[in-house]
Order: C-alpha cells, then sequence, then structure tokens
C-alpha cells in the first residue's frame, strides 16, 4: 500500500487548488491532521498506530462517496453515532472504475477532502484494492458499518464482515436513504433537456 501525508497550507494561497493537497495515488493513508482538524493517516503504519491511540470504539466504513449526496451524510452521520471516531476507506479512482465502469465522476483527491470537511468523518484513507479487507484487517474496528442494501436476509453481505468476525467486531447494517443516490442524480442530469 503506497502513503502519502496531506499537508495543511494556507488555503487562501491559492482557493481553487489549495496546495495543502498533494497529487494522491491508489492505496494511500490521508494525513487531514491539520486540515478541518482530522486524526493523522500517513503510512499505514502511522494509522495503526493512531488506532492503538484511540481509547474509545472506532467506527469504520468504505465506499465510493461520488457526488457527496444528502444520503452519504445521513448514512455518515449514523455511523458516527455507533462510536466514537469513525474512519472512512475511501476507493481509489482505479478501484471505482473497477468496480462501476465510467466512475468515479469527482476524482478521489476532491471526494477525500470532501469526506474529511464532514464534521462527523474523522479520518479517511484511501485504497485501491477491491475490497476493504485489507484495511479492516489492519485498523480492527469495534464496528464495521455498510448500507441496508447490504443487510438484506436474501442479499449480498460485505467481503470484509468475514474480517470484522475473525477479530470479534461488529457488521451493523444502516438503513438505506429512499431517492438519494448517485445513480439517481446522473440519471435526471442525463434526463434534462438538451439547451445548446
Amino acid at each position: 500500500m503506497t502513503q502519502i501525508k496531506v499537508d495543511r497550507q494556507d488555503p487562501k494561497e491559492n482557493p481553487v487548488n489549495p496546495p495543502h493537497l498533494r497529487r494522491l495515488q491508489a492505496g494511500i493513508c490521508v494525513e487531514f491532521s491539520s486540515l478541518h482538524g482530522k486524526a493523522p493517516f500517513g503510512p499505514l503504519d502511522d494509522a495503526i498506530a493512531w488506532r492503538a491511540q484511540q481509547t474509545g470504539a472506532v467506527v469504520f466504513t468504505n465506499g465510493h462517496f461520488d457526488l457527496l449526496h444528502v444520503g452519504h451524510v445521513r448514512y455518515l452521520q449514523a455511523a458516527r453515532a455507533l462510536g466514537d471516531a469513525l474512519v472512512v476507506g475511501l476507493n481509489s479512482d482505479a478501484s471505482c472504475a473497477a468496480r462501476k465502469p465510467g466512475r468515479p465522476l469527482v476524482p478521489q483527491e476532491d471526494r477525500a477532502e470532501l469526506l474529511a470537511a464532514l464534521g462527523c468523518v474523522d479520518a479517511v484513507t484511501i485504497f485501491g484494492d477491491l475490497t476493504a479487507n485489507r484495511l479492516v484487517q489492519a485498523l480492527k474496528p469495534e464496528v464495521y458499518v455498510k448500507g441496508g442494501d447490504w443487510g438484506r436476509p436474501d442479499g449480498p453481505r460485505p467481503p470484509e464482515a468475514e474480517v470484522v468476525a475473525s477479530y470479534g467486531g461488529r457488521v451493523a447494517y444502516l438503513p438505506y436513504v429512499p431517492d438519494r443516490s448517485t445513480s439517481l442524480i446522473i440519471e435526471r442530469i442525463r434526463s434534462l433537456p438538451d439547451t445548446s
């Protein structure tokens, strides 16, 4: 896993392309320690060290978070309420493209910064694998959270659930917010009349 540290500098220097953001690559743990007051995430070893210092329950979730919308925000707020710190594993651009052709619409740098700006998110880490198994195994959160679309009795189970069970963690499924999804936003945009 490749890691970099993102240092904060004054965003007023260049508000369009803030200098505190560096080019990110797949599999990066991002440090937002100064940016929005987030917890330090540098190399994976630093993330593990940060995890070891947490005295309360750590909650982890992962996803693409492409075109951040109110469904994402409500989900993340509910996830954070299940513990004392929320870590978000963000699929890299390559990981998104492999799972959802034609996506992401928003690059990983922007998606990571948007997530880090949310008050309910304590840390963000970008991963390049198709699953977050290795990240979950490394951080061992007390609670692993997925949306309700994963928790149906007849539906699929997240691959990370087996990892969480192996160390005695808990998997929680949060209700899916109806009519709030990136796919629906894309459909609405595509259905707009051509005004050219």
